[in-house]
């Protein structure tokens, strides 16, 4: 299983929080790519609920990861 900014992209109108059960019905509805659907799958189903995709990829960038500064524009 690897996340990528593109994949983690698409389960961003996720309906949070969710079960691993109920984004993988949400990625198969809304036509999101197979890799999103396999990375899902692959996820070990604890019955968790997530309520943000850092709860799926810890490792996921916040918007204060990036040093733009929306002040100067």
């Amino acid at each position: 299983m690897y996340w990528t900014l593109e994949l983690a992209h698409h389960l961003e109108d996720a309906p949070w929080p969710a079960t691993r059960d109920e984004l993988i019905d949400y990625a198969i509805r809304s036509g999101r790519p197979l890799e999103v659907i396999e990375n899902l799958q692959a996820m070990e189903d604890e019955g968790e609920i997530y309520d943000t995709m850092e709860d799926i990829w810890p490792d996921y960038p916040r918007k204060d990861d990036f040093l733009f500064n929306e002040d100067e524009y």
